[in-house]
């Protein structure tokens, strides 16, 4: 399980590249934070690096104003930017929303797409936005709920219990979704309440060409030339919602050497693991990771290579595997260089030995990394199997039903669905968590989109995963027999797509009014087939709770604790795909011995494109070849920034002292990748990639003729 490779342009290249900084970084780091290190939660701002870095002391009033301007979409990020519910995001982040909206006849993600008035703004299926309207620390009551002689798989459930209390009584009292979230690996627990927004119109998206000018080659590299933005509006009552909190625009963007600030939703770091769990991660989790992805990905291309029908049903999945895809080799890459993992394992040798001095310490805390030790060692050996046992995939270590990146939408709509009958009748603080309180209704929702299914995509792409289930588990696995039934993975996945009526929206609706009874009787394939693999998965998943996770959370608290003890909150928590504030500036960087500028213009934007003749993935729209006379070449288009972010920060607003729209983020460069397990200092180029205000403004007026949306950006009447 130690070879970790995957067919794409550029990977060696990556891996020796992320290996190289950090050879020269990891020897320098600390427990403490560093430069323009950190995502942090509102709840604890870096107020003493800024004060002393960027003598940067903002009110609470500009925190709670940021706070509630950012907008939080499904694994990204976006801002309000207008009192009248607009929000912008990336062109990549709302890619699939506008997929939807697309058909043969008309292709807005390849001819791009402007509402000129209200009534022309689309709605999108199954899109929702929401906002962080109020949070509170809840982790004495979650601690206090648990007894005081409970083993771990007991304490997992009283924690549960309690915590499923704490959201039905916020629910309750308040109406917003309320979700309690994890910090420090369990170190904190804090109750977060959203207002969520399930009307959502789309108001302009640019041609996808160059919103993602240079394609794959160009992915996570600067210089950059993208245009990656994409503006939606939210809706109340039938009419645009009234955003009180929202970003004013800075016409002309960041200066060199600027500092700014970034809000959003960081899907995911891992800097706070125990040494067992890096090992994990590098030797079984990650290759899994990139087995199931690569695996998918394939699919989608062979499926995509039938015609340019196929290839637009597939792109938006496609292109959002490829870009986790090198984002993984970039994270691997970190795990795999020696040093990263020496200092990790010296790190946590250092923190075990000032616990072990101190008696205190050691009574409470001195077991927990044994114990995740153990634990880990036998998640290693069922690794293979949780990863693919399974009709939804999303992360292979996790079990949670999810609509983020199914195989088959049919198939993901049929294990939610005979999920939901297995968990529907019991008490609430006894269902699997994505289906307790409202993250039901939200399932529900998804189930009930109205979102187009193509059959012919749904049985390639199902049968594909079914045969590299085959080939992974083996033809005896229990999965594998329950799924096949003993057909072929091409018989089964053509029987359950050709004869299933999940898609009909209103079939879907009465299996859920009719209750587990009727999901039980159903006769219908696409059904029958999740009813086969259900147990299977239920079994996995009961062994994974019981002997990984609540273990994590039990150890991974009281590490957290002697953390806390003997450093303080000297670092931020890992992200975890919730709001965090995170700083730098606006600044180039050495990369060998050539330098690299601060920010790109339009004039090399037409340079890059000509050089290659416009040979794609060079080539420009249509209305940038004609437009070019139009436009002030000079206008800045991408700027670099210092700031410590990960995937999940698409989208984010970036924004100056003011609070006012500077750039939206939407890539890093190579050097930043290995950034997961550990934070690559700025000395090192590591960069974070926005999309220039002043080029979005050009761009609208002088290209698309959206002036009434740079007015209303700008703040403006008509």
């Amino acid at each position: 399980m130690k070879k970790f490779s995957a067919h794409t342009r550029r990977g060696d290249y990556l891996s020796r590249l992320a290996s190289l900084a950090l050879t020269l970084i990891v020897l320098n780091q600390v427990p403490l934070a560093r430069a323009d290190e950190g995502m942090w939660p509102f709840d604890n701002p870096p107020r003493k690096a800024w004060k002393e870095r960027y003598n940067f002391d903002p009110s609470n009033a500009w925190l709670d104003h940021v706070r509630l301007a950012s907008v939080r979409v499904e694994g990204a990020s976006a801002s309000f930017v207008s009192p009248d519910g607009l929000v912008m995001t990336n062109q990549h982040v709302g890619r699939a929303a506008v997929q939807k909206l697309s058909t043969p006849e008309r292709n807005l993600t390849r001819d791009g797409f402007y509402a000129r008035t209200r009534s022309e703004e689309m709605p999108c299926a199954d899109f929702e936005m929401s906002v962080l309207v109020s949070y509170e620390e809840v982790t004495g009551r979650v601690k206090a709920a648990v007894k005081r002689a409970a083993s771990d798989i007991e304490a997992n459930s009283q924690r549960g219990a309690e915590i499923a209390k704490i959201e039905k009584e916020s629910r309750d009292k308040t109406g917003l979704r309320s979700e309690v979230i994890t910090l420090y690996n369990g170190g904190e627990l804090w109750l977060y309440r959203f207002k969520v927004y399930a009307d959502v119109r789309l108001v302009f998206a640019p041609e996808e060409q160059i919103a993602y000018f240079g394609g794959d080659y160009d992915n996570f590299t600067y210089p950059r030339y993208s245009l990656d933005i994409t503006f939606f509006r939210v809706y109340e009552n039938g009419a645009p919602a009234r955003t009180e909190h929202y970003f004013k625009w800075s016409e002309k963007g960041p200066a060199e050497g600027e500092f700014v600030v970034l809000s959003g939703n960081p899907g995911s770091t891992a800097r706070l693991l125990t040494a067992a769990q890096l090992h994990y991660h590098r030797d079984t989790g990650n290759p899994l990771q990139m087995q199931s992805w690569t695996a998918r990905r394939d699919a989608l291309v062979r499926y995509a290579s039938r015609g340019t029908e196929e290839a637009r049903r597939a792109s938006a999945a496609r292109l959002g595997l490829e870009n986790s895809i090198k984002r993984l080799i970039g994270q691997q890459a970190g795990l795999q260089n020696p040093r990263l993992m020496s200092k990790k394992e010296e790190d946590e040798k250092k923190l075990r030995a000032e616990v072990a001095r101190r008696a205190d310490l050691q009574r409470a805390y001195g077991t927990a990394w044994a114990q995740v030790d153990l634990a880990y060692r036998g998640l290693s050996a069922m690794g293979k199997r949780i990863a693919f046992s399974t009709l939804t995939p999303s992360r292979a270590d996790s079990f949670v039903t999810t609509f983020s990146s199914p195989v088959s939408r049919l198939a993901a709509i049929a294990a939610v669905i005979v999920r939901y009958s297995g968990e529907i009748g019991k008490q609430n603080d006894k269902r699997y968590e994505e289906f307790r309180g409202t993250k039901v209704e939200l399932l529900k929702t998804s189930l009930l989109s109205g979102a187009p299914i193509y059959p012919e995509m749904e049985e390639a792409l199902l049968t594909s995963w079914l045969e590299d289930v085959r080939k992974t588990l083996g033809p005896q696995d229990p999965f594998v027999k329950a799924a096949l039934a003993g057909s072929t993975s091409a018989e089964v996945a053509r029987r359950a797509v050709s004869g299933t009526r999940l898609s009909d929206v209103s079939f879907r609706k009465t299996l859920l009014e009719g209750g587990a009874a009727a999901i039980a009787k159903s006769d219908d394939p696409m059904i029958d087939l999740a009813r086969r693999v259900e147990p299977i998965i239920r079994q996995l998943r009961a062994w994974y709770e019981d002997r990984v996770q609540s273990v994590e959370l039990s150890a991974g608290q009281k590490i957290a604790e002697a953390r806390f003890a003997v450093y303080g909150k000297t670092v931020s928590p890992d992200a975890n795909s919730h709001l965090r504030l995170s700083y730098g500036k606006v600044m180039g960087y050495e990369e060998d011995t050539t330098l690299v500028p601060y920010k790109t213009t339009f004039y090399g934007l037409y340079d890059r494109a000509g050089s290659f003749n416009e040979k794609p993935p060079y080539d420009l729209p249509r209305r940038f070849r004609e437009g070019r006379s139009l436009l002030d070449l000079s206008t800045p288009f991408n700027f670099a920034y210092t700031a410590d972010t990960i995937g999940g920060n698409s989208g984010s607003p970036v924004i100056n002292r003011a609070g006012e729209i500077v750039g939206v983020n939407f890539d890093s460069n190579i050097q930043k990748l290995p950034n997961r397990y550990a934070y690559i200092d700025e000395s090192e180029g590591s960069r974070a990639v926005a999309v220039h205000s002043a080029a979005i403004i050009e761009a609208l007026r002088k290209l698309y003729g959206a002036e009434k949306l740079a007015a209303e950006i700008l703040g403006r009447s008509d």
